[in-house]
């Protein structure tokens, strides 16, 4: 197996130490923040060191390529986005502490993810629609990595799309500001002017991702093994089992448990790295 190891600031030391753990027969740089050790094997010592020295680490199949993926599936937020849009849109309406207080407990699987969206949209109803915007224009940011992964991959045919338990007023602007090829999530109800704090149709929540994953690869003709799937919560688990594979990015543990790789200290781009 070939060892990716990532870092904002890797340290030769480090990059040593790890290569020894894995026995590895080479160290080759693929960029500043990102190395392959080959022929490495694993150690049960390897996953603490990584984690006190700040390091990301993956065993990859040698020989595996991004060109081999003609799907990504991404979670919107903390994912995708850098932020909890819910959370942020409660900011709006003084009541981020009790949202966000829900939104946790959901992400760590406390919650059951079609009564915490309830639960959250509830506490909106009154506020004015403006706030959306507000909240797209001054709080959005896209995660560290974001644009210059999802550049990589349009670049070479890899299809694109955001599968979100959050709100379509977000994942519709964000599809037509990345160029992603397919934008799914929940629809708020808008009623003269103002959110009524309830979510239109059928909720998009954990088993709704995994459902709409699996349709979309279907309709391209895609194997599970085409597709890779990045989230950070609980409710992202079935569309990581959707997927070949499955990536945490700065996940919750019970995610990191679940996912092919996890990801927790470079940006999104770092998925390149795995496959170059």
């Amino acid at each position: 197996m070939n060892l990716i190891i990532q870092g904002l600031d890797i340290q030769n030391s480090d990059l040593r130490a790890v290569a020894k753990l894995a026995q590895a027969s080479q160290i080759e740089r693929i960029t500043g923040e990102a190395f392959r050790l080959l022929e490495a094997q694993p150690h049960p010592d390897i996953p603490q060191y990584c984690n006190e020295a700040e390091l990301d680490y993956a065993f990859v199949q040698p020989g595996k390529k991004l060109t081999d993926f003609g799907l990504v599936a991404m979670d919107m937020d903390s994912t995708l986005l850098a932020i909890e849009s819910i959370d942020e849109i409660a900011a709006m309406h003084n009541v981020k502490p009790q949202v966000s207080e829900i939104t946790l407990s959901t992400m760590r699987g406390e919650i059951n993810f079609a009564e915490s969206l309830t639960r959250r949209t509830a506490l909106l109803a009154g506020l004015a629609q403006e706030a959306l915007q507000q909240v797209y224009d001054e709080r959005l940011r896209l995660s560290p990595g974001a644009e210059t992964m999802l550049q990589k991959m349009q670049a070479i045919g890899i299809k694109t799309m955001v599968i979100s338990g959050g709100f379509t007023f977000f994942t519709d602007r964000i599809k037509t500001r990345l160029g992603l090829d397919y934008a799914f999530a929940n629809t708020l109800d808008i009623q003269n002017g103002k959110l009524t704090g309830k979510v239109l149709g059928n909720i998009i929540g954990a088993s709704g991702k995994g459902e709409v994953l699996k349709q979309v690869r279907n309709s391209l003709g895609l194997e599970k093994a085409q597709v890779i799937a990045i989230g950070d919560g609980a409710n992202d688990l079935k569309m990581l089992e959707e997927a070949g594979v499955g990536i945490a990015f700065r996940a919750k543990p019970i995610l990191q448990e679940k996912a092919t790789f996890s990801i927790n200290h470079v940006g999104l781009d770092g998925i390149i790295h795995l496959f170059e």
